[in-house]
């Protein structure tokens, strides 16, 4: 199989990772819930995740850094957190669903939303989100990059508007995570959420949220904490606050062992590389009869290729690249309905390619022709 879907998650993941998990599962007990030698090895091996995490994103305070099962789970602790029904919110177009449907319960009990709109090809104007601002607007949440067609926004441009209005910018980097640097400080994000299955080469089920000290952020879950059992409240304190219940140590173990693998690898290198193997396949079908690619391809972005031929049914095309090229990708909305509504393909949906750095040029210039040939028999 040619694995092209790594947009959804990466499927192959470093030999160091699956090392990780496997030692872990055998080794590892509780962390925080006994002075054991089992349950002090897993609290060590939870730091030194949240060390790396946190100098990998240049947060700069491990006790900062809170896991999380994935990025829904993160998303939605940091806007249900921070935000309340008195207040306004600034989003985009480009939004996933993870963003978008908490803010849509919140817009129900009554807090303002407004969406900064993009074109067919994902592109937005900065300055909207300076005209939507309002008195009551405490936030902005973003993707880092649109999963659906790989823009990158600026974040940092993003974040200088956030910081001269004194609001809390919330940023979805489930794209970009490991495969671009995010810098914290410079870019001034108050709370990146993250999932590790993608870029990060982690296993599934991990996630986290960096939160600046400056924000506080009201727990989605209360409960088992292992420390203060007799309160009636949940602990206050980061990470304690956001983490009720026991970690999946096991997999965060793997996240543990996949930073140190992107560090030796260099981030720069995979996006080198994934960038390359995305414009390999770019090159290759852009003059295909009848095809619309979606995005912007002269700036900086995400390893995706998307695109429909004439109305041939996305899904019908994504499945005939799997039944008779054995080509995974992915087809239909991509939990992303904005974008699809300015890209005028709610019914069709769109075909999606995503690389990795794992993908090699064969694979690449096999897609190409596969996708040549069921764009001429159909």
């Amino acid at each position: 199989m040619i694995y092209l879907d790594n947009a959804a998650t990466t499927m192959i993941k470093p030999k160091c990772v699956i090392d990780a998990v496997v030692n872990a599962m055998t080794h590892m007990g509780n962390a925080g819930r006994g002075a054991n030698e089992a349950s002090l090895d897993a609290s060590r091996i939870i730091y030194d995740a949240r060390e790396k995490l946190s100098t990998l994103f240049n947060l700069n305070n491990p006790s900062r850094v809170a896991f999380t099962c994935n990025s829904t789970e993160s998303l939605n602790t940091a806007i249900k957190g921070i935000l309340t029904k008195d207040d306004h919110a600034i989003t985009t177009a480009l939004e996933h669903n993870s963003v978008l449907r908490p803010l849509y319960e919140l817009e129900e009990m009554g807090m303002g939303l407004s969406i900064v709109n993009c074109d067919e090809n994902g592109n937005i104007d900065y300055h909207d989100f300076e005209k939507l601002i309002k008195p009551s607007t405490k936030s902005i949440v973003c993707t880092h990059a649109s999963n659906l067609i790989g823009n990158l926004l600026d974040i940092k441009k993003i974040g200088q508007i956030a910081k001269k209005h004194d609001l809390i910018l919330i940023v979805d980097a489930s794209q970009s995570a490991g495969v671009f640097p995010i810098d914290m400080e410079d870019m001034n994000i108050d709370v990146l959420c993250f999932t590790g299955h993608k870029g990060l080469l982690a296993p599934q089920g991990t996630g986290g949220i960096c939160v600046k000290e400056n924000v506080n952020i009201r727990p989605l879950k209360v409960g088992g904490s292992g420390i203060k059992t007799f309160s009636k409240t949940h602990p206050e304190e980061m990470p304690t606050i956001l983490e009720a219940g026991t970690l999946n140590g096991h997999a965060i173990a793997g996240l543990n062992a996949a930073i140190d693998y992107l560090k030796e690898e260099k981030i720069e290198n995979i996006q080198k590389r994934e960038e390359k193997l995305m414009f390999r396949f770019y090159n290759g079908i852009k003059d295909i009869k009848d095809i619309k690619i979606f995005g912007n391809f002269e700036n900086k972005r995400a390893a995706i290729v998307t695109f429909n031929v004439r109305d041939i049914d996305s899904a019908l095309f994504s499945d005939e690249l799997a039944m008779y090229h054995d080509i995974s990708t992915r087809a239909g909305g991509h939990c992303a309905p904005l974008m699809h509504k300015a890209m005028n393909t709610i019914e069709q949906g769109a075909v999606r390619f995503s690389f990795s750095h794992y993908n090699t040029e064969e694979e690449v210039d096999k897609a190409i022709e596969a996708v040549k040939e069921i764009a001429a028999n159909n």
